[in-house]
């Protein structure tokens, strides 16, 4: 145990991150209360020394004021969860919110706790599967006393300086080397997530792209029609490399500008499944980059990577295939121009 301050913290919602961020915070030394809508979760956490509870009122009841609850829920029943939890608590109690919300609902709900006495954070919370071992990145907003009262417990979710070189001729002024940052009032920290996820969409977008160039740099070995409707390949002797992708991302790992967590976890996914049968290509976004695009324009800020990422998801679950369709029959009734099969 590492921690000088073991405290005890709630946690509704136990997915992988959070049941994997009770498991940080019980090695660490501090207690911890659960609550999911599934059994099976909680068993598994009670097993590992967690306090269950079966419901919302069990959980709060189970819980030493002030109060300290965590929810890591999907945004969509956030607000829903986040309501009935406050009827059940008292004046001083803490709830965060570690989930992806909407930065503009932590605002509305921090105004909406005020007067009851009740303090609200936002925490953007960054590790993924990793995290249990890692280290989580945490954006936080909201009250800057309560945020200083809890640092016991995001200094034990956040990974510490571990093996990451100092930033040279960075004069030490927060926390951001331990991978946690009081980011401002309500909202900040979800903001500041929002924008990172923005940032995750395009790096993801370009390594993919560049990805796929290399996988059809062997288009001249392949015949091609001559006919209207086929664009010619003007010099198939300069595409005849055959690739090898997983090899490629396992040596961009290493010593190369572009080397990056998101690149070990490409080459791990190649190693294992060389030819990513397993997937489908439908992209989802659940909604941090489309709120960064709608920020940038608010902003007046040109984001044209960020967008184009964003709307790269949209078309991979062929959200764009009427609009094609259309261009298709455009072309037909312009050109009289037939489709050809893929």
């Amino acid at each position: 145990m590492s921690t000088e301050q073991p405290m005890q913290v709630g946690m509704v919602g136990l997915g992988r991150m959070g049941a994997n961020l009770v498991r940080r915070l019980l090695r660490d030394g501090h207690r911890c209360v659960v609550y999911d809508v599934n059994e099976a979760s909680i068993a598994a956490l009670e097993a590992e020394g967690a306090v269950g509870a079966r419901t919302l009122e069990e959980f709060v009841a189970a819980l030493e004021r002030p109060r300290i609850a965590w929810l890591m829920l999907p945004a969509a029943i956030t607000d829903a969860t986040l309501f009935q939890l406050a009827d059940l608590c008292d004046e001083g109690d803490v709830v965060i919110d570690g989930g992806n919300s909407y930065y503009r609902d932590d605002i509305t709900r921090a105004a909406a706790l005020k007067p009851r006495g009740l303090h609200y954070l936002d925490c953007g919370t960054s590790g993924g599967i990793y995290g249990l071992e890692r280290g989580y990145c945490l954006m936080i907003g909201g009250e800057t006393d309560v945020v200083n009262r809890l640092e016991p417990i995001f200094r034990t979710i956040a990974p510490g300086p571990g093996d990451v070189e100092p930033t040279p001729d960075r004069v030490a002024r927060s926390t951001a080397d331990q991978g946690f940052l009081h980011c401002g009032p309500a909202g900040a920290g979800h903001f500041v997530k929002m924008v990172h996820n923005g940032i995750e969409y395009g790096m993801m977008a370009a390594l993919a792209e560049g990805l796929n160039i290399l996988n059809r740099a062997d288009c001249g070995l392949e015949g091609r029609s001559h006919d209207a409707e086929t664009a010619p390949l003007r010099d198939p002797e300069a595409y005849q490399y055959e690739f090898d992708i997983a090899e490629i991302t396992e040596l961009w790992r290493r010593g190369s500008v572009v080397s990056s967590w998101l690149v070990d976890l490409t080459a791990a996914a190649f190693a294992k499944s060389p030819t990513l049968e397993n997937f489908s290509g439908q992209v989802s976004d659940s909604g941090e980059g489309r709120w960064t695009v709608m920020a940038a324009i608010d902003e007046s800020v040109p984001a044209p990577v960020i967008t184009a990422s964003l709307y790269e998801r949209y078309e991979s679950r062929g959200e764009g295939n009427f609009a094609a369709r259309v261009l298709s029959a455009m072309r037909a009734e312009f050109g009289g121009h037939a489709e050809k099969s893929a």
